[in-house]
C-alpha cells in the first residue's frame, strides 16, 4: 500500500514549466519580424480620357498633341496629326522603354510648357506594358544636388485606342485633301 501512495504523490505533483527561453526567443523574434516587414506604395495617376473635342473640329491646328502609340512590334511616337515624330522598333526580349524615355526627354526639351500626352493602345496590350509606358512619359530619373529625382516630363497623360487600319487611311487621305486645297 505504501508503494502505491509513493506512485500516486509522484504523479500528482505539479511540474513547473521554465517558459524563460521561449519568452527570449519572442523579444528578439518580434522586433526582427517588424523591422523585415515590407511597406507597399501605392501611387494614384490621374488620367484624362479623350473627350471628343478633337474629332468635332474645335481644336487648334497649330498646336501639338503628342501621341505614343503601342503596338506589339513597336512604339509609335507622332504629333496627333499624323504626322510620325520616332518609330521606335521592339527588342527581342520586348519593347524598348529605354530608346522612349530618350525621346520623351529630347521632346521636353523642345517644348518645356508642354505638359500632356495621349497613350494610345492596341486591344491585347499588356498591363505591364501600359505601366511602363506610362512611367516613361511621365517622368525620368536624374541626378540633382547629388540625390537621384524624378524629373517631370509629361505628367497629364490621357488614354486611348490606337486607330485602326481604316481609320489612318481616311486621316491620310483627308489630310491629303486639305493640303491639295490651300
Amino acid at each position: 500500500m505504501d508503494r502505491v501512495r509513493k506512485r500516486l504523490q509522484k504523479h500528482t505533483e505539479a511540474a513547473d514549466l521554465d517558459v524563460t527561453p521561449f519568452m527570449n526567443l519572442m523579444i528578439v523574434l518580434v522586433p526582427v519580424l517588424l523591422l523585415s516587414m515590407v511597406f507597399t506604395h501605392t501611387t494614384v495617376i490621374d488620367l484624362n480620357f479623350p473627350t471628343g473635342e478633337a474629332a468635332s473640329g474645335d481644336f487648334d491646328p497649330d498646336a501639338v498633341h503628342l501621341e505614343v502609340a503601342v503596338y506589339q512590334d513597336r512604339l509609335v511616337v507622332a504629333d496627333g496629326r499624323g504626322g510620325t515624330i520616332k518609330k521606335i522598333p521592339a527588342l527581342d526580349d520586348g519593347h524598348d522603354f529605354k530608346q522612349l524615355s530618350e525621346v520623351m526627354q529630347e521632346l521636353k526639351r523642345r517644348m518645356p510648357e508642354k505638359d500632356d500626352i495621349t497613350v494610345l493602345l492596341e486591344e491585347d496590350t499588356p498591363y505591364q506594358t501600359l505601366v511602363s509606358v506610362m512611367d516613361k512619359v511621365r517622368s525620368y530619373p536624374t541626378v540633382q544636388a547629388m540625390d537621384v529625382v524624378q524629373a517631370e516630363l509629361f505628367p497629364v497623360i490621357s488614354l486611348g485606342d490606337t486607330p485602326s487600319a481604316e481609320a489612318k487611311t481616311a486621316a491620310a487621305a483627308g489630310a491629303a485633301s486639305a493640303e491639295a486645297k490651300s
